[in-house]
């Protein structure tokens, strides 16, 4: 029997390598920072104000991002973002473990982060389509999609288990209490990157034609971007429709969980972790029965997204009475099942309808609504528990949400979505 093509790929078996070792590092600094901010502070207006530090440069810089790596190589771009990451992540461990971490360092390196973010993602995407052919593309983010999926459903309980676990190993030098498990978490992320970087290394990109250099610059690289998306009626309904999602979404998951965590489950970290495990988990399955329900509801996407935002919101206000670790990751497990399925259809129905040579910018756009967004909405997040108690920002995000997407049912560009719409004409 012949070895599937992508098996074959010499490239992409090392991008898709890397990229998983990767993936999976990444889970335990996404455990291991609100955890450790929270046993700085005690404040979830800091951890908000934290993860807006991260999501500022992230958000500000991840649209020129897109742009730079058409310009340059997304492979050399890769390289420097994931080597600047390492090294933060790694020192970052070094602080916590050695007892010399305070929240100026904490406000520095995740300022850095998401600064090297904002340029790995898109040069990440990029890469992809550079090393396989393009009949290829559709099966190879699919296994990409789906391996990201499994790392948010194993990475958060390992990360949650090596947390829990080095909490109870005897503090140094004054240290924290938990802060053996949250330097233990951020030196695998360290580590994980540099297996990525191995890999990297090692690729060898094909050769193409050098692009005429542009006479707009970056910038007007972006704006022509923009103007792309503002000129396609559905691809712009459905981008304003999906920042509103990160806004009410983002900031209490970011935010409220790991503050439910600390103060409600029944085992702090490993609670967090386990929650946050379910909710990969149900993100997992809902990436496997994406293409099934895309066929299912052909000529209603729009119509099935909505709906399933809805349903999400309802789930997110239920977890304002949530006091069990086992109820909580239900409901998260239901709200990443539904947002599996409602992710991947819609990647999918872009990378369809938007033409090839402003796909990296689209995808800037979309990356750049939930990536920078979902933080500045944390921070909003964490600021409002100063004022109002924990149940009442799980029920007043849900119920907003819910009411949001029914209301955009009404809405032709967002209803009228679906699984196979052609490409709009460019001129």
């Amino acid at each position: 029997m012949s070895r599937h093509p992508l098996a074959t790929n010499a490239n992409f078996r090392l991008l898709f390598g890397g990229s998983t070792v990767s993936m999976f590092g990444d889970q335990f600094t996404l455990v291991a920072l609100p955890w450790l901010v929270l046993k700085l502070t005690g404040d979830p207006g800091a951890l908000g104000l934290v993860l807006a530090t991260m999501a500022v440069p992230r958000a500000v810089f991840m649209l020129i991002g897109g742009a730079v790596v058409d310009h340059f190589s997304a492979r050399a771009i890769l390289l420097l973002a994931r080597t600047a990451n390492a090294l933060m992540v790694a020192a970052l461990a070094a602080m916590v473990l050695g007892g010399a971490i305070d929240m100026a360092w904490v406000y520095a390196l995740a300022l850095g982060i998401g600064l090297a973010t904002a340029f790995a993602y898109p040069a990440s995407s990029a890469l992809l389509p550079a090393i396989i052919e393009p009949q290829q593309l559709a099966q190879a983010n699919g296994l990409m999609m789906g391996m990201r999926q499994l790392s948010l459903f194993i990475g958060p309980a390992l990360a949650g288990l090596v947390i829990g676990t080095g909490s109870h190993a005897p503090a140094t030098g004054g240290a924290l209490a938990d802060a053996r498990g949250l330097g233990w978490a951020f030196a695998i992320d360290a580590a994980s990157f540099c297996a990525s970087l191995l890999s990297l290394a090692v690729i060898r990109v094909p050769a193409v034609a050098k692009r005429a250099p542009s006479q707009h610059g970056v910038i007007g690289q972006v704006l022509g971007g923009l103007r792309g998306i503002a000129e396609d009626p559905p691809l712009r309904a459905f981008m304003l429709y999906a920042a509103v999602v990160a806004v009410f979404v983002g900031g209490p998951i970011q935010v409220g969980l790991p503050v439910l965590a600390d103060l409600r489950l029944d085992d702090g970290a490993t609670s967090l972790g386990i929650v946050m495990a379910a909710n990969g988990g149900g993100m997992l399955l809902g990436g496997l029965f994406s293409g099934a329900v895309a066929k299912l509801v052909r000529g209603h996407l729009g119509t099935m997204i909505l709906c399933f935002d809805a349903c999400i919101g309802l789930a997110l206000a239920g977890l304002a009475g949530v006091h069990s670790t086992v109820l909580a990751a239900m409901l998260l497990g239901l709200t990443g099942l539904l947002g599996g399925i409602v992710q991947i259809t819609l990647v999918s129905w872009i990378q369809r309808r938007v033409p090839r040579e402003m796909l990296g910018r689209t995808m800037s756009v979309l990356m750049f609504t939930f990536l920078g967004l979902g933080p500045l909405s944390a921070a909003t997040a964490g600021a409002l528990l100063k004022v109002v108690a924990l149940p009442a920002l799980f029920v007043a995000a849900g119920v907003a949400l819910s009411a949001i997407a029914l209301a955009c049912l009404a809405s032709p560009a967002l209803r009228g979505i679906r699984a196979q719409d052609p490409s709009p004409k460019v001129a």
